[in-house]
């Protein structure tokens, strides 16, 4: 039972498949992936996103609006409860902080986090989390809105393990990509082999970062083996068990219905 914890559907190339999304959809299954979350990036796309998905009951969504642009529609917490009401939506996000990506005054990216916090608790579901070269105000701003009460995922992790342990203790899980079959990630792999098994996701992010041996080429939803592959032998575990153990966790930090 491989889930991809997050890809992004609505983004993918589908040139392989002749444009048909229903032969990805098809690609996906057969590859054994059982269940997909497709995570939102902003409120303009988020009706046909639902449109995309719809006839597929293995994909479940989330509401939000990425760090990284701020020419987007700005989500209130009204905004973001009322369309997390979706029968298909299991979380807000993803939301975060990236200070990589974004320079100058950043205090609206700031308070666009806060908002998206405050929407998951109201609508008690989990956050799904990006964070790139903000570990100490992401970890900082979880902490000041009490995050941890309805937990969520860091998605995409490279931070460290200190990073990592702050997160645990807020109640998130710590998601893996395609990053981790990277010939330059050893820190990162050493991180996937210390989560504990109960925390640990796997994703795909794609239409972005595929794996090893696909790395530079668009990413898909059935690459995510790699990465189950990858971090099984980190650990020390079985594929199958790997795989096991990352959709039993998804499902109890989503509660997504099993299609």
């Amino acid at each position: 039972m491989l889930v991809d914890s997050h890809c992004h559907l609505d983004r993918v190339d589908l040139a392989p498949y002749a444009g048909d999304f229903a032969g990805l959809m098809q690609a996906t299954r057969a590859a054994g992936v059982s269940h997909l979350l497709c995570v939102s990036i902003d409120l303009e796309s988020y009706p046909d996103m639902l449109a995309l998905v719809e006839p597929y009951p293995e994909v479940s969504v989330s509401v939000g609006v990425h760090p990284n642009d701020r020419d987007r529609r700005e989500p209130s917490v009204t905004d973001l409860v009322e369309l997390a009401r979706h029968p298909r939506n299991v979380a807000i996000g993803e939301t975060g902080l990236d200070y990589f990506r974004t320079e100058g005054e950043l205090d609206w990216q700031r308070n666009r986090f806060r908002t998206h916090i405050r929407a998951a608790r109201l609508a008690g579901k989990p956050l799904i989390i990006h964070t790139r070269d903000a570990r100490e105000d992401t970890i900082a701003i979880l902490r000041e809105e009490d995050a941890a009460e309805v937990g969520g995922v860091m998605h995409c992790f490279t931070e460290s393990w200190e990073m990592a342990q702050a997160a645990l203790e807020l109640n998130f899980y710590i998601s893996f990509s395609g990053i981790v079959t990277f010939r330059n990630a050893d820190e990162l792999r050493d991180v996937a082999a210390r989560v504990p098994d109960d925390r640990i996701l796997i994703e795909t992010d794609s239409p972005y970062l595929a794996p090893v041996p696909y790395r530079g080429k668009p990413n898909e939803p059935r690459y995510v083996d790699k990465v189950a592959e990858t971090i099984a032998g980190l650990r020390g575990v079985s594929r199958e068990q790997l795989a096991r153990q990352t959709g039993d966790n998804f499902f109890r930090l989503f509660r997504a219905a099993v299609a």
